[in-house]
């Protein structure tokens, strides 16, 4: 029974598209275990609480002092995406205006949909640069994770 429920967990994680763990906020290296420990991204005292590694295949999530800085960037792309996205479809339902103030809603509305998005953006910008830089591995029971070399204890979350 074990085995069976064991052998089940390993193909739905084999079957599942790496862009739905990434969205997840799943390990990218055997994408079952959870990056962060609490799941609901506004609660806002815990929303970028990490756990240090992967309590399934015991992956490091901080590879490096300020690995995450470069998440940033990412976010920035996300922000962007959202931003011409919305701008889309604002233009194609309500329509876009110089002469009018319908520009300046469009504006209005988007800095509060970006500002409300954010404890999201922030978690798929830091499993986006996670991603990046560590594979999926199929043979993660086999292969033990590698620890990370660049990472001194005391400078540990000091951002």
């Amino acid at each position: 029974m074990q085995n069976s429920l064991q052998m089940q967990t390993d193909t739905s994680a084999v079957r599942k598209p790496s862009v739905l763990n990434v969205l997840k906020c799943k390990c990218p290296r055997c994408r079952l275990g959870d990056m962060f420990y609490e799941k609901n991204p506004y609660r806002l005292k815990s929303t970028l609480k990490m756990r240090e590694q992967c309590e399934i295949c015991g992956q490091a999530f901080d590879l490096e002092v300020g690995f995450y800085y470069g998440s940033s960037y990412v976010s920035y792309g996300l922000s962007i995406l959202i931003s011409v996205v919305f701008l889309a479809i604002y233009a194609l339902v309500i329509g876009i205006s110089l002469n009018d103030n319908r520009f300046f809603y469009w504006l209005v509305a988007n800095a509060v949909l970006l500002i409300s998005l954010q404890p999201i953006l922030m978690r798929e910008a830091r499993s986006i640069w996670l991603a990046i830089f560590v594979p999926y591995n199929a043979d993660w029971r086999d292969v033990p994770a590698k620890k990370p070399e660049r990472i001194n204890e005391d400078q540990k979350n000091n951002w």
